[in-house]
């Protein structure tokens, strides 16, 4: 970084340049080390991880398990209460309506609410060792607890059951914690109570009951026995909407990618085989569920075909009687020369008439009952003689809109797009299901239309029988007809009862939940030990990075000679001497060979040029006080002396004079009193132990420093200097708090300026540097003071050497690293041949 003969030529190049002195505002490179310096808080904070993590799972993490159930979803039924495939109006869904349907059947609130009251699974069940609590399944506790559901119940309150030997339990409760807001899971809802001292602890036996005022209950044993042995019991009530509003939370519903019918239901819990016997009851209940449900219509058109039935069997025995007379008292039972190809003829159409007929009254029937929108009086197609894919699927939309709609009317207004929504496509779902019965009594009626022209055709082949005969011709054809319709009702009344004496649930299990030892799913702790260690360690992390982003010190050469583009004079090392005279009493150290290296480098900043015989004029400052100016004043001074040049050092810090000290000098007379005429050059001029180095310390501190820095005394004082000396070193004030440096600048040959490492500031530096690039100051160069040279500088220039070389006087105490000996050891290792 020294210019081999001009120091202007980088700092002209430097002028492109538009900023100096800036520095980043985050050093990477820095930071590392000071990562690497503090490694032993990353290692422990790393312990502490590790220990806190360890007791989190080993007494504190709940282990979550989950089971699986997989069943298939055939639809081969067409009821109004089951949905089918065949068309998917609702809210845009598609695929497996079906699946869809019963997955929210198996979600809702209607099912699991019945599975909580029918398993009493508001009753929970736990065991506590030392630290840890774990859930366990009701089978696997050797007692059951069953409350008094007409009793007020506390719930979320801890019961303890201490098994006492044979049937005994002891029932401890909480020390505190009772509540006068008291559950009634009869009506599902909370009520106040007085308020009522803690209840006793009290052993009782097996059947027992517990009598308190926010708790009854009693202890029923377990009929097999459990598989494992708890040394206590921990039993919590809890409402109905809590126990099922958790029980939903954890139940997840998918379809297999490849078959669509098949779901696979899941749920997780504490505990395996509480998650186990939960699906398995859950889906058979949902199988009786499914089978009432198809049987619904069925039923239905039983109890519907019966009632016409029994109407119908009125009207044949009334027709029988009116046609037995006939036969009796009038003797027409033997009718001559009877049409009987006509009267067959007759009695197949009316037959079929009277078949039609009753389908019409059916499809009445299901009219009426879809205008009352009464589905759960809805009868089966099959009564009114069709089968209708699309009109089951409209009348099973229909169902489901009017639910969602009385849904949506507790949240939105009458008048709400929503609302506005669901009524259009139930208008849609009535068109659709309207429009389809209104085909079949267009079609019912227009075949009556032909019986009718056609009995009128055979008819006439009748009229020429006397009066009395056709008056039994017609008694009998009356009787046919409610015979032929007594005989279809009956025939579709049979097919009803065998569709609900053969039908099965069409939900079929292919794999039930078991507990097959599965592991659990989480949490997952090594997971959970990395983010709490990785958290810890972004403690230390952070700490440091906040401290490097609001340090403002200058602890990075390279960065330093980025900035400010001044040519480095040199890298000091830090001072082990216990006073400043570094070069006179350790000559050998590290230290005192940099003096030699910058002795050397000074004489690149001076102007060769100007070769006029006289002295040269060296000037060292710095930013502040502290930074060692003073210090390498004295010892260039020293290394400059000691090469057999004649030399003065001259302590110009007149508001702070620190010279004298070292050199045991007396301070009673020096420069202030020269400059201000009391005493003459000579009597200021004090030498030292190096022949050639003598020094003028600063003498008494003056009121006007400044003034007599700048007078034309001191410019001749120094020139006078200049014609008795080889190099004259001045120990100048601090530019960073008073201006005089800078004007003494102008008649020295070469400026210092000191930069202390890890204590001057980076801004203190603009001045400076703005200085020296807008050419206010020339023949500067920058010295680098107080560097740990263990640390190594990380810039190539070779100041400072370091240690380990057995080369300096500090080598002696000198122990290298563990890394280096351990990779200087490896390096021996494979360099043996």
């Amino acid at each position: 970084m020294i210019p081999e003969n001009d120091a202007k030529v980088g700092r002209n190049d430097s002028q492109k340049d538009n900023k100096y002195g800036s520095f980043a505002l985050f050093d990477i490179e820095h930071f590392l080390r000071r990562i690497l310096k503090n490694w032993y808080w990353f290692v422990f904070v790393l312990l502490i991880g590790y220990i806190i993590s360890w007791v989190y799972g080993k007494y504190y993490a709940q282990s979550i398990y989950s089971s699986d159930l997989s069943l298939s979803v055939s639809n081969n039924t067409s009821s109004y209460f089951t949905p089918n495939q065949s068309i998917n109006f609702i809210w845009g869904q598609s695929g497996n309506q079906d699946g869809m349907y019963l997955k929210k059947m198996l979600l809702s609130r209607s099912h699991n609410e019945f599975l909580v009251k029918e398993l009493d699974l508001f009753v929970n069940y736990s065991t506590k060792g030392v630290i840890k609590s774990t859930y366990i399944d009701k089978t696997d506790s050797p007692i059951f607890l069953q409350i008094d559901k007409k009793h007020l119940q506390q719930i979320n309150y801890a019961i303890t059951l201490i098994p006492k030997g044979g049937d005994s339990y002891e029932v401890i409760l909480p020390e505190e914690g009772q509540s006068t807001s008291l559950y009634n899971f009869e009506v599902e809802g909370f009520q106040t109570v007085s308020a009522y001292n803690r209840p006793v602890n009290k052993i009782i036996r097996i059947n027992e009951w517990y009598n308190s005022p926010n708790l009854r209950f009693r202890l029923l044993k377990n009929p097999e026995t459990p598989r494992i042995k708890v040394d206590n019991i921990i039993v919590r009530l809890s409402s109905v909407n809590q126990s099922v509003n958790e029980i939903v939370s954890t139940i997840g519903v998918d379809f297999d990618k490849e078959i669509g019918t098949i779901m696979i239901i899941n749920k997780k819990g504490f505990n395996l085989n509480s998650t186990v016997n939960f699906l398995n009851k859950s889906v058979a209940e949902l199988q009786k569920k499914r089978l009432a449900d198809k049987n619904i219509v069925n039923k239905n058109t039983d109890q519907y075909l019966q009632a016409n039935l029994n109407n119908i069997r009125k009207k044949l025995d009334s027709s029988a009687a009116v046609l037995n007379y006939l036969k009796t008292s009038e003797k027409l039972y033997n009718i001559k020369d009877r049409d009987e190809k006509s009267l067959d003829k007759i009695k197949d159409l009316e037959a079929k008439k009277a078949d039609i007929i009753s389908k019409i009254t059916s499809l009445n029937s299901i009219k009426s009952t879809l205008q009352a929108q009464d589905f759960d009086k809805m009868i089966s197609t099959n009564a009114a003689g069709f089968e209708d894919g699309f009109f089951t699927a409209s009348v099973t939309e229909l169902k489901a809109l009017y639910t969602k709609k009385r849904e949506m009317a507790t949240i939105y207004r009458p008048n709400s797009e929503p609302i506005k929504e669901v009524n259009r496509l139930i208008d849609e779902a009535r068109a659709g299901a309207s429009g389809t019965l209104r085909n079949y009594y267009t079609k019912y009626y227009d075949e009556i239309s032909k019986i009718d022209s056609q009995v009128s055709e055979a008819n006439s082949d009748l009229n020429s029988y006397p009066e009395k005969e056709r008056k039994y011709l017609d008694a009998e054809r009356g009787y046919n007809m409610i015979e032929a319709t007594y005989n279809s009702l009956l025939s579709r009344q049979n097919e009803a009862q065998m569709k609900v004496a053969t039908n099965q649930s069409d939900i079929t299990v292919i794999d039930p939940a078991k507990n097959l030892g599965q592991s659990p799913i989480g949490p997952n702790v090594k997971a959970i030990k990395m983010a709490i260690m990785g958290g810890l360690l972004l403690f230390p992390l952070l700490f440091i990075l906040i401290g490097e982003v609001l340090d403002n010190k200058i602890r990075n050469i390279k960065e330093l000679l980025s900035a400010t583009k001044i040519p480095l004079l040199g890298v000091i090392g830090n001072n082990s001497n216990e006073n400043m005279l570094t070069v006179l009493e350790q000559p050998k150290s590290s230290v005192s060979e940099a003096f030699r290296g910058i002795r050397a480098s000074i004489r690149f900043l001076m102007d060769h040029n100007k070769e006029d015989g006289k002295g040269k004029t060296i000037l060292v400052t710095s930013s502040i006080g502290g930074e060692g100016k003073t210090y390498v004043s004295i010892n260039l001074a020293s290394v400059i002396g000691l090469s057999d040049k004649k030399t003065i050092l001259l302590g110009m810090d007149l508001r702070k004079p620190k010279i004298f000290g070292d050199f045991k000098i007396d301070n009673k007379y020096g420069i202030s009193n020269y400059l201000t005429g009391e005493v003459e050059l000579e009597q200021i001029i004090n030498k030292t132990k190096i022949p050639n180095l003598d020094v003028a310390t600063s003498g008494p501190i003056p009121p006007n420093p400044s003034e007599l820095l700048m007078s034309e005394r001191n410019i001749r004082f120094i020139e006078e200097l200049k014609e008795k000396y080889d190099f004259i070193i001045i120990d100048s004030p601090p530019v960073g708090l008073v201006a005089d440096s800078y004007e003494l600048m102008k008649y020295s040959d070469a400026n210092i300026y000191v930069v202390r490492h890890e204590y001057t500031e980076k801004y203190m530096l603009k001045m400076i540097t703005e200085k020296y690039h807008n050419e206010e100051i020339d023949h500067l160069g920058l010295i680098y003071n107080d560097y740990n040279t263990k640390q190594g500088y990380g810039y190539g220039y070779g100041y400072g050497y370091g240690y380990g070389y057995g080369y300096f006087d500090e080598d002696k105490n000198y122990k290298e690293p563990l890394l280096i000996r351990i990779r200087n050891k490896v390096q021996t290792i494979f360099n043996k041949k």
